[in-house]
């Protein structure tokens, strides 16, 4: 399968200087791009069906975190923001089980592709992960099953979504609630948050949709999936820099495997 018959070009024309800026500045601006029918209906299809074939082969996880990917500190008490801890499961296919065929494959691969979100993104270039399973994720959420809130350990993040729940799967976020760069943690307004006194910003992602995202310092999670249709959504991960690997201890726990 070709490029052409995996994005919708005539919606995103992702080489054209104009579109490539008018994206950037609402990612600069919003910290969120969400870039509507982006994958052709064919295409998806295909993914989707790929994904029901493989999900047997996925790896799953139920586990506890905090919203800082980080362990417990015990020289703080146990209901502070840094040791509460948020609930998430799902399961998940890795790059090496990607189909050499898969029109995930040739999206990914595409220097076109890259080139634009490189753009969008200010980054001068992109590169896949160094190790065979991060760069292409493919994720399953049934029934119950849902993403904690967090916040993420990469300045960027890029999603596609495959085939929505019939009820849930919403990705909320608040902007700004940590500076990282800082070493400002916020605790007072993630306590907020966890105790449901802030309102959080709810993002309407359809299937097909492709989503740039900065969630750094954006609290973010994924509401429970409803219902017997299975939410699923891709994560293509790349890195400013080249030869990067996800850390073993990171593998394990996504993966369940280093190889």
């Amino acid at each position: 399968m070709q490029l052409e018959h995996v994005v919708n070009f005539a919606t995103h024309p992702i080489s054209d200087p104009q579109y490539e800026q008018a994206c950037k500045q609402q990612l600069d601006q919003e910290g969120v791009l969400i870039l509507k029918n982006f994958l052709s209906p064919t295409a998806r299809a295909a993914i989707i069906t790929e994904g029901e074939h493989k999900k047997t082969s996925a790896f799953y996880t139920n586990s506890g975190h905090n919203v800082y990917l980080t362990q417990k500190d015990a020289a703080l008490a146990d209901d502070h923001p840094r040791n509460k801890w948020v609930h998430s499961s799902k399961g998940c296919i890795t790059d090496d089980q990607i189909g050499l065929d898969s029109p995930l494959r040739v999206l990914y691969d595409a220097q076109q592709l890259r080139s634009f979100l490189a753009v969008v993104l200010g980054e001068d270039t992109l590169y896949p992960y160094a190790d065979r399973l991060s760069s292409i994720n493919l994720h399953y959420a049934s029934e119950g099953q849902e993403l904690g809130w967090h916040f993420d350990n990469s300045s960027f993040a890029i999603t596609l979504l495959l085939q929505s729940p019939k009820a849930g799967g919403q990705f909320e976020y608040v902007p700004k609630l940590r500076n990282a760069s800082q070493g400002d943690m916020n605790y007072a307004g993630v306590d907020r948050v966890l105790k449901g006194e802030v309102e959080a910003q709810a993002i309407p992602m359809g299937a097909g949709d492709l989503m740039l995202f900065r969630g750094r310092d954006a609290l973010h999670r994924v509401t429970p999936s409803q219902g017997e249709i299975t939410r699923m959504l891709v994560v293509l991960a790349y890195n400013a820099e080249p030869n990067v690997s996800l850390s073993e201890s990171a593998r394990m726990t996504f993966y369940g495997r280093l190889t």
